[in-house]
């Protein structure tokens, strides 16, 4: 409670400070003696900028004044300001004006700075990077002002946009709708703001699978209805300079443009010229080499088949005017060669071929570019899927070349530099997913990825160098803000960011008002970072209450409505309603299987959950006029319409052969009476049903669903032969209308001596008027077992423990086990950290011990199975250095293990594919086995033994392991 409350305080702090997360603030909304006023009371500083500088940045500088007047409705004046020959014909203006300019592109700055002895060091030279601060008299008349100064183009554009988001103008004013802050006054430090060179050289987004929805709402809200005229694509110039806008504003600088029925270059002539203006580097994707768009130009402007085999030719034709075409603008190139629409090249391809594709490519790109040396030209050689293999069987590129490391399409990075690879000029990047259309399952639409995940994988990438170029497959754009926002700004500044205070990132965007009151309406609702977890589904038939986020939504001004709607509402009350139908669908399979009436109304609730579907999409729709439009409940690829998952139906006026009453205890997929291939092996003729329970189970209580088996109603009574257990309810009536009905079992743990005491449970049924069928009483067996132990208790034959709740830890070289919360399916993920690129023998590493009890073993002879869950992740220590950990318990030696199994070159390892492998389930589970761990005190160990581990949750298997997708709940503690 206290940390909750710690944690509230923190985010009403934010109140006193402009809404841009992970910044550094030089803004305030009150004067003081060492500050500038930009506004104040309807007074505002004029804005003076060279006309040499960059169009970029005299266009941000007109964003910038914008900005200033959606804050405060004042608009400052923009003007066009050289510095003249004689100061008697400059004429100063009329009060301390900000000026902006770029150092070497600026001659107004440039005179700044040699006139007043700015020390401009800081930046000088540095990528993209900026300085503000006040100067007096940098120029005739002109007693101060604040300077704004950029090292380059997009130096002094970011540091613009840096402001205008501290002010109060999100970088998702337009896209996300996200309203403005408003303030009378606004100003800055006189110290200002600073920012070095960016984390990450290139940072950008991939708009991929855009069809239907981006490409649907762009012809409607940027053509007449009429696209590009060889491809119908509605991707022109209105729709791009939206997007470069934004990527600028999220100070990103790089686009893989929407490619699927689309081409950048040809679709609108302004497209590149544009990007370039805006500041914009452009790319394309991993499967479209020489800045053309592959396959759609290919399909109209190439000649013969996509096979360097036989048409090298007209491929090495058709990449020359693709490179002549970006030769004026700012572009980094994709080199190499994937097969026609993002597929494999055929099997005869061979590393030789591959190699004199990119000899060529170097040909082509030295004689458009007029140069023998193009090692400064950025080119990236993108390893995704069986390209990473080319490498791996000892295929390399020029030194030059970015190697574009890339994850297995689910969030996990397959491979990192090397040490011996960190030293490559061109140096490494990562391509990463939040959208995927593809293998074992799309996700698309309804976000379903963990920023905390994120944030694990690219801090590896920061630590590894892989720096150079990050790019995010995006899908739509839409519905990824987030996670948009957040890799773009931790490649930003990765420094910032820490597993300590990822939580203010969804606290901060998404929780943060400007209005106090407002702010604490949604306090008293609830947290909003925390709801942003439940959005995802990491707990497949995990709940969420409707409750929480509509309440919110509730309490909001129509203004923040619309944002939150969008941001938070819609994602996690639609994504929690396809979550329950695919639930309740497998239910009604199951209560099929059991003869239970009950099977018809899960059938209709499935029903229900799917037309609500339509709703939720068309509340979004409404809210912002129709702006996005897909079907969201996919197979592989998007269905042509929404469909339904199968349901069954039992006959809703027959009568079950075993009788009127059914019974399903907890824990087994079996009913009784009568015969059930789940009751017991033979299928048939099983004894009764047993429930068991010690008093160190997390779960308190047991439960048996009484249901009908057919149309007749009937009453029921419960009873024991004891009277130690107890049972709520006990008694009630099963009618078609209230087909099915729970009762749960509790022990009074008070009045048992240790060890097992047995139960035995009657169900007896009453259906007046009827025909008995089946027997009219139903016993269920149950066992308690009273344990007196100590430390993480084994309760119901499973000891499971939160990977964040070791009893000791260990430090090793500096290195130690950091929990990084909210990682994983449920509580957080521990990791070693600092990430190093140390490595230890069995038992030596930094070490995490969990002291434990025990008070039976499988078999009772001493055996028992330790299964470590750990996040996903790919061996990108390289095959030669998989990622592993030792485990022992007690004295026992300590063993090593290696989670994920070696992989054909640009493949995957057995076991992710398939929708219950590791991926899709989002966990890797690795059980290792011990003998002589009799009843008792023990104490397990686990050691780092590779850096990037991220272990979850530890089970210990003493013999009552029951399948399940979270595993039993954490034991208890004595």
């Amino acid at each position: 409670m206290l940390g909750a409350f710690a944690r509230l305080l923190g985010i009403l702090a934010l109140l006193h400070r402009a809404d841009a997360i992970g910044q550094t603030t030089c803004v305030s909304f009150t004067s003081s003696k060492d500050s500038f006023a930009i506004v104040n009371n309807g007074n505002t500083a004029s804005i003076l900028i060279s006309p040499d500088d960059w169009p970029g940045v005299q266009r941000a500088a007109a964003d910038f004044q914008a900005d200033i007047q959606r804050v405060t409705s004042v608009k400052p004046s923009l003007t066009n300001y050289t510095v003249a020959a004689t100061p008697a014909a400059s004429k100063p203006p009329a009060s301390a004006p900000i000026i902006i300019g770029t150092l070497g592109k600026s001659p107004l700055i440039d005179h700044i700075v040699n006139a007043s002895d700015v020390d401009v060091s800081s930046i000088q030279g540095k990528w993209e990077s900026f300085m503000t601060r006040v100067v007096s008299n940098p120029l005739p008349g002109v007693s101060s002002a604040y300077l704004i100064i950029g090292a380059d183009k997009r130096g002094t554009v970011f540091a613009l946009y840096d402001h205008s988001e501290q002010f109060g103008v999100s970088p998702w004013y337009w896209w996300a709708d996200v309203p403005t802050t408003t303030h009378s006054s606004i100003f800055v430090a006189n110290s200002g703001c600073a920012h070095g060179s960016p984390s990450v050289k290139y940072r950008g987004i991939f708009l991929n699978d855009e069809q239907p929805a981006l490409q649907n709402w762009a012809m409607e809200k940027f053509t007449n209805g009429t696209g590009a005229p060889l491809t119908n694509s509605p991707f022109n110039h209105l729709f791009y300079t939206k997007l470069f806008e934004l990527i600028l504003r999220l100070k990103a600088n790089y686009l893989w443009p929407a490619q699927w029925s689309s081409a950048f270059g040809t679709d609108d002539p302004q497209n590149q010229f544009l990007a370039d203006w805006y500041g914009v580097a452009m790319g394309t994707s991993h499967q479209e080499p020489m800045m053309r768009s592959t396959p759609v130009e290919f399909s109209l402007f190439g000649s013969g088949p996509w096979d360097y085999t036989t048409n090298s030719a007209n491929i090495n034709k058709f990449w020359l005017e693709g490179a002549e075409r970006a030769r004026p603008f700012e572009s980094v190139y994709t080199m190499g060669m994937r097969g026609f629409g993002d597929l494999p090249l055929s099997e005869t391809t061979d590393i030789g071929l591959l190699k004199s594709v990119i000899a060529n490519q170097t040909d082509i790109l030295q004689s458009v570019y007029n140069s023998t040396d193009v090692s400064e030209l950025p080119q990236i050689w993108c390893l995704y899927k069986e390209v990473e293999g080319y490498y791996d069987d000892g295929m390399t590129v020029a030194d030059y070349i970015t190697l574009l490391w890339t994850d297995d399409n689910w969030g996990n990075i397959r491979r990192f530099p090397t040490a011996s690879e960190r030293n490559r000029t061109g140096g490494a990047g990562v391509y990463y997913h939040v959208d995927y259309v593809g293998s074992p399952r799309d996700f698309k639409w309804i976000t379903s990825t963990q920023i905390e995940k994120v944030y694990q994988q690219l801090s590896l990438a920061i630590q590894r160098q892989a720096d150079r170029l990050w790019v995010l497959n995006v899908g739509d754009l839409k519905p990824y803000e987030r996670e948009i926002e957040f890799f773009l700004t931790y490649a930003w500044n990765s420094t910032i960011w820490t597993q300590d205070n990822l939580h203010s990132f969804l606290g901060d965007k998404y929780c943060w008002q400007p209005d106090k009151v407002q702010f604490e309406k949604e306090a008293r609702a609830g947290r909003c970072d925390d709801l942003q977890r439940d959005k995802l589904p990491r707990w497949r038939n995990g709940q969420i209450s409707k409750q929480l986020p509509t309440a919110i939504y509730n309490s909001l001004s129509k203004r923040h409505a619309t944002r939150f709607l969008q941001l938070v509402h819609h994602p996690v009350l639609a994504g929690n309603n396809v979550n329950q139908m695919y639930v309740t669908a497998a239910k009604n399979g199951l209560r099929a299987s059991q003869a239970f009436l009950s099977t018809n109304q899960l059938a209709e609730t499935t029903q229900q959950l799917f037309e609500n579907d339509f709703n939720f999409e068309q509340e979004y729709h409404t809210i912002l006029n129709g702006k996005w439009d897909q079907p969201w409940i996919f197979y592989w690829q998007q269905p042509m319409t929404n469909t339904m998952p199968s349901v069954t139906r039992v006959q809703s006026k027959k009568q079950a052969l075993p009788g009127v009453m059914r019974i399903a205890p907890e824990g087994t997929l079996g009913a009784w009476p009568g015969d059930n291939p789940n009751q017991c092996s033979a299928g048939y003729n099983c004894g009764p049903p047993t429930l068991t329970i010690d008093n160190f189970s997390p779960i308190a209580n047991r439960y048996v669903d009484v249901g009908a088996g057919g149309p007749a109603p009937f009453t029921f009574s419960v009873s024991s032969n004891v009277t130690w257990l107890q049972f709520s309810p006990s008694k009630g009536s099963i009618s078609p209308n209230s087909p099915e009905q729970r009762v749960f079992f509790n022990v009074d743990w008070s009045k048992l001596s240790a060890g097992n005491s047995f139960a035995q449970i009657s169900f007896s049924a009453s259906a007046p008027g009827e025909f008995p069928l089946g027997p009219e009483q139903i016993s269920v067996v149950f066992v308690a077992t009273k344990n007196t132990p100590s430390s993480f208790v084994e309760g119901t034959g499973v000891v499971s423990i939160e990977a964040a709740h070791a009893t000791r830890k260990t430090v090793v070289q500096d290195i130690s086990w950091t929990e990084i919360p909210g990682l994983g399916r449920t509580l957080s993920a521990i990791t070693p950290l600092p990430l190093e690129d140390t490595t230890f023998s069995a038992g030596a590493g930094p070490t995490l011990e969990y002291d434990f009890f025990t008070f039976d073993s499988k078999s009772g002879n001493g055996s028992v199975t330790a299964y470590v869950l750990l996040t996903t992740a790919l061996n990108s220590n390289t095959e030669q250095n998989p990622l592993s950990y030792s485990i022992q318990i007690d004295s026992l030696p300590p063993v090593t293990v290696v989670p994920i199994g070696t992989e054909v070159p640009g493949g995957l390892p057995n076991g992710w594919d398939g929708v219950n492998g590791w991926v899709a389930n989002n966990i890797i589970s690795t059980p290792t086995n011990f003998a002589g761990v009799n009843p008792g005190a023990h104490t397990l160990k686990i050691s780092m033994v590779t850096p990037a581990v991220a272990i979850q949750k530890i089970i210990i298997d003493t013999g009552g392991l029951q399948a399940s997708y979270l595993g039993p709940p954490e034991s208890i503690v004595m």
